[in-house]
């Protein structure tokens, strides 16, 4: 799966164990070496990037306007 820049992800599984929340919406950052691994490179609730497999994420396709949005909510990260 390819992220493209400033790319997002819905969560749909998420575990005990790790940073990351169901349905909520994360920050993709591209990363070939984690496409070639079938995961996503995630800003998740630490603040931090990770790699998860990306079978638990759905990539949104959003308008460039709402990605922007979103990257100002975010802090730009």
């Amino acid at each position: 799966m390819d992220a493209e820049s400033n790319s997002f992800a819905v969560c749909i599984q998420a575990s005990e164990k790790e940073d990351l929340e169901a349905w909520k919406v994360y920050r993709v950052i591209p990363d070939a070496k984690a496409d070639e691994a079938k995961c996503l490179r995630v800003v998740d609730e630490s603040g931090e990037d990770y790699l998860y497999p990306a079978a638990r994420f759905l990539v949104l396709p959003l308008p460039d306007a709402m990605k922007e949005q979103l990257l100002a909510i975010a802090g730009g990260r």
